[in-house]
């Protein structure tokens, strides 16, 4: 059962940083992500810092930058699209929005995820952007996918405790865009247009449109719709 009140003391004692774990990536609560730079260089979601000690600097316009910032910005609508450098020497603590956080350390490999799901990574992962451009009308900015690369921490966030759901040749997985947080990087997905099945929902046209996963490989869901549909123009 959760604790409804502390003394001050309490809460001081609960709520205090762990000096005791110096990892590069740490998870110093379930939504606060704590990044140890030792003169080192993260990008991180633009809005994403909620505090820093040391001496850390700061440059907005990171991921992307080398000639597709420019698709970022046109592909999406609204606030905390854009990443920014963080580089120095110091303890950086990263949120968005009380999603939860989730460490991957890559091993030479790669994963796709939801743009707007992407919380941090180190400088040295490759980052490439991808438009499902045949969802870009139906939804408010489109879907964008990063697929992040190579050996090194990455930090991803979703609204509640996700899911992962096993992909395969003999059973396919069909997920709400809104709701796909990321995948294996042998999986494409395809969009799914059901009408009828959006309107028995009653829910508009959100459920009307599915990604479709085949092969073999993962899918990870949360329990949360991030991004509202639109109504085409």
């Amino acid at each position: 059962m959760e604790k409804r009140e502390y003394t001050l003391t309490e809460l001081i004692q609960e709520s205090a940083e762990n000096a005791n774990e110096n990892d590069f990536f740490e998870l110093e609560k379930p939504a606060m992500l704590e990044v140890n730079l030792k003169n080192q260089k993260i990008m991180a979601k633009a809005g994403s810092m909620v505090a820093y000690i040391g001496n850390i600097d700061f440059k907005k316009e990171g991921l992307l930058s080398k000639g597709l910032g420019g698709l970022l910005k046109k592909a999406i609508s609204g606030e905390g699209t854009s990443l920014m450098h963080a580089a120095g020497t110091g303890k950086l603590y990263l949120a968005d929005e009380g999603k939860k956080v989730k460490i991957i350390k890559l091993q030479n490999e790669s994963i796709f995820v939801n743009g707007n799901d992407v919380l941090a990574l180190e400088d040295n992962i490759k980052n490439e952007i991808k438009m499902l451009k045949s969802i870009a009308g139906m939804m408010s900015g489109g879907l964008f996918q990063v697929k992040l690369s190579g050996s090194g921490y990455i930090a991803i966030t979703t609204h509640g405790e996700p899911i992962l759901l096993k992909v395969s040749a003999n059973q396919p997985v069909y997920t709400d865009p809104n709701a796909t947080v990321a995948w294996s990087e042998n999986l494409s997905p395809n969009i799914k247009t059901n009408l009828t099945f959006g309107s028995f929902i009653g829910r508009g046209s959100g459920e009307s449109f599915q990604l479709e996963f085949f092969g073999e490989g993962w899918v990870l869901v949360q329990p949360y719709e991030e991004v509202k549909y639109v109504q085409k123009s």
